[in-house]
């Protein structure tokens, strides 16, 4: 195989060889890309709820950011669930609207962004704080470095979960499940140390200074917070765009006091030739929507994700570019004619008839 090789490359002219490792470099570099962009978005936990509610992958996750001093509060959320349920239920099968075995239809969560002082024995931190409601850690597995997540739906909404930052300042230790802290001299209890994203992108994206985690009922009471900013939902979608629409229809916000996102598809190919035609004015911000730090980070990559695409395209371009060519001026220097083709595609159907019947003949004697 070795010598064959050689023997094709010697029969090829210098131009020959560079265009065909340009061929091969470009295609090693688009495959690069791709699989180097996909571990990296595969990797943003915060864009890949549907992905682990949903295996078979016919659920779709959406998320809304709403303006400041928008309207929107547990009732609201309370008041869509309702909605929500009601569309599924008539658009998708009998046997997949029941809750055997305790799989629930939809999952959602809602958060607001705020500061919070948490006071513990050793010291007092001032601090950025998220109000979660509903199934927040769904949406936002943090990695636990002890204790556990606690859930927007506890009887109980004394929780606490801080970062490692928040947990050694104020116990100089992560291991502090179960210990308390006062908020607005209210006891409240650490359910659990999460790691803190790290890196340029992490800060600049929101995470500078420290964050914990409390339920959106204590944070209301005893934090600053400007209400509930952001409400995520995971279900079905039995059509595309289906929840993203009923949301956008059915939530009661006004369109100019949300922005929307299909987070189950925001990096598909047609999502970043949006982003690549909106390029320059998508940054420019006319409503007052604060995002999150996740989110911060989801429309980042989207960026990043945009112009690989970009690259991906040139590396397929210029292969395909070079095999056009090639192709042309075989075919004007061909010293075939179709009806060459003709004749050796009659010859080569005679042989395999005489073939067939050649066979035919030899089993007659047995």
């Amino acid at each position: 195989m070795a010598l064959g090789i050689k023997e094709w490359l010697r029969g090829l002219s210098f131009k020959e060889i560079i265009c065909s490792l340009t061929v091969f470099l470009s295609l090693a570099l688009f495959l690069a890309l791709t699989l180097w962009s996909n571990h990296k978005v595969n990797g943003l936990i915060d864009q890949q709820a549907a992905a682990r509610w949903d295996e078979d992958g016919g659920s779709a996750q959406v998320s809304c950011f709403f303006a400041e001093h928008t309207e929107v509060d547990e009732y609201t959320i309370l008041s869509y669930e309702k909605t929500l349920e009601q569309s599924l239920k008539e658009v998708l099968p009998a046997d997949e609207v029941g809750e055997e075995g305790g799989k629930r239809l939809f999952i959602d969560a809602y958060s607001s962004l705020g500061s919070i002082t948490v006071v513990s024995e050793k010291g007092k931190l001032e601090a950025d704080a998220v109000g979660i409601g509903g199934d927040f850690f769904l949406f936002h597995p943090l990695r636990l470095v002890s204790g556990r997540y606690f859930s927007g739906s506890d009887l109980m909404q004394d929780f606490i979960i801080l970062d490692e930052d928040a947990a050694w300042q104020l116990f100089g230790s992560n291991d502090i499940a179960g210990k308390s802290v006062m908020i607005g001299n209210i006891p409240h209890y650490v359910a659990g140390v999460v790691k803190k994203q790290e890196g340029k992108f992490a800060e600049n994206a929101g995470l500078k200074k420290t964050v914990v985690y409390v339920s959106n009922e204590s944070l209301s009471a005893y934090g600053e917070s400007d209400g509930i900013s952001v409400y995520e939902v995971v279900a079905p979608n039995p059509v595309k765009s289906f929840l993203y629409n009923n949301v956008k229809e059915k939530l009661g916000i006004d369109e100019k006091d949300m922005v929307m996102v299909e987070n189950s598809s925001r990096y598909s190919v047609e999502a970043l030739v949006s982003v690549l035609l909106d390029f320059g004015t998508r940054s420019m911000q006319n409503s007052a929507v604060k995002f999150p730090y996740w989110e911060n980070i989801g429309r980042g990559w989207e960026d990043i994700k945009a112009i690989v695409l970009l690259f991906r395209i040139l590396f397929l371009l210029i292969p395909g570019g070079i095999i056009t060519v090639f192709l042309i001026i075989r075919w004007r220097n061909r010293t075939w004619t179709f009806r060459d083709v003709a004749s050796l595609i009659v010859r080569t159907k005679d042989k395999m008839v005489q073939r067939i019947k050649g066979e035919k003949s030899k089993w007659k004697h047995f």
